[in-house]
Order: structure tokens, then sequence, then C-alpha cells
């Protein structure tokens, strides 16, 4: 049985005093529920978050990481960094990274690897722009990015990385694919798994959507029979929101 993951992606937003607040607030209402309930915040509130989380079920993850150890990467994390300070999860190659910061599907392959290798849990993403939509292009475009991104990860690591479907046109746009529409995605992205490493391991993968979930939609998107979570990033700021997207 695939456990629920509800993730909130704080994005570019929120300083050390909010984001404490915010896990002070929360911290209490989404104990003892079957979900794991993660956010991930900007590098400057990590070392705060992390604290203010001990001792609870909230679990606090980085938006972005570097796949090598250490070097001359200005402005760049490693996942040693990460793990000194306490995060347990880490959002690879969101669409945001790929569209500006020149994210490519080789990049996100080396992170998850480096990820897997450091004991970081790899949310991995993957999504079609509209124009692919419209093309009809959606499954082959999320066919070759999970290939890739999952290319030379053992078969016994492969369920330790979390996948996340995000049609990028769904994004922070109040758009939202059908609950149907997500699902059948998410089928395909597991056949694809199937395809890689057998039924048993993509079995055990969880798939999340992303793209505009919130408490009034939450519950639909996670009755569907594949989908495993949810990455959420404007509704996840709220403290209210959060507690109702993770009791859904």
């Amino acid at each position: 049985m695939r456990k629920p993951i509800i993730a909130g992606n704080w994005k570019m937003h929120k300083t050390v005093a909010e984001g404490v607040a915010f896990i002070n607030a929360v911290k209490n209402e989404v104990e003892g529920t079957d979900v794991e309930a993660l956010i991930c915040a900007p590098f400057t509130l990590l070392p705060s978050l992390v604290e203010a989380a001990k001792g609870t079920s909230v679990k606090i993850g980085a938006q972005n990481m570097h796949f090598e150890d250490k070097g001359a990467f200005t402005g760049e994390v490693s996942a040693d960094m990460l793990l000194d300070i306490g995060v347990t999860h880490v959002i690879i190659g969101h669409s945001e990274r790929r569209q500006y910061f020149g994210e490519t599907n080789e990049t996100v392959n080396k992170k998850a690897h480096k990820a897997l290798q450091k004991g970081l849990t790899p949310i991995v993403c993957c999504g079609e722009t509209l124009e692919q939509r419209e093309a009809g292009e959606t499954k082959s475009h999320c066919k070759v990015q999970i290939e890739e991104a999952f290319k030379g990860i053992t078969p016994a690591d492969a369920p330790k990385v979390v996948v996340a479907y995000e049609p990028i046109w769904a994004i922070g746009t109040g758009k939202t694919a059908s609950s149907q529409d997500a699902n059948d995605v998410i089928s395909f992205i597991r056949e694809v798994l199937e395809g890689l490493y057998g039924d048993e391991v993509s079995e055990e993968v969880r798939i999340q959507y992303g793209g505009s979930v919130k408490p009034s939609n939450v519950e639909e998107i996670m009755n569907e029979s594949d989908i495993d979570g949810a990455l959420v990033g404007g509704a996840s700021l709220e403290p209210g929101d959060f507690v109702q997207l993770v009791n859904f």
C-alpha cells in the first residue's frame, strides 16, 4: 500500500519567522494521519523549519540541490549541506527550474542519483506544456522525461523516488487537469516505470499530481486509482489550506 504524500512547495515565499509560525500552526493539526506531510521551502528557512518540526510528523524538504558534493558552484547547495541541517526530501527538475534555470533531463538524472546516494528522497518532476498537450505529445514527452530521470537507477532504489506529474499549463494558472485526465497520465507513467523495472517495483513508486491543487479539489484528485499525493504551490502557503489538504 503506497502512503499518500502531500507536499507544499513554497517556491520563493516566506521569511523565517513566517515559516516557523506556519509549522507551529499546522503541526498538531496533521498528526495521526496516514498521510506524509511535507513542506519544501527556500534554503534560508530550512534550518529553522527543521527545528520547529522536530518531534512532529511534518517533514521538511528543499526545492533544489546540486549533483556535485562540493566545488566552485556559486549559489548552489549540496546534498550533504541539506542532510547536515536535517532535510529529508528534495524537489528535482521542477518545471520552473527547467524553464528559467536551464535544468535538463541529464541534470535531473544526476541529481536523482546523488539524492539517493546520500539518503535524501528525491521528488522528480515531469510534465508537458500547453502546446505539447494540444499536439497530443503529453505521454511521449513524459515518457522521455521519466526514462531519462531514472536512467541507471537500480530496481532497489526506484521505489525511493517520488514522481510528481505537473502539467506546466496548470501550474499557478488556476487551470487543473481533470482528475480523470491526471490519473490517465499518472497511470501511463506507472506503465513506463513497469517497462523499466517490472510490475512489482512500479506499484511501489508514489506518483503525485501537481497543478492548481487546492482544498476544494484535493479529495476528488486523491480518490483516483493511481494518484498517491499532491505537490501543491499556492494553496500550501496558508496553514488552514495545508491542513485541509493533508486531511483530505
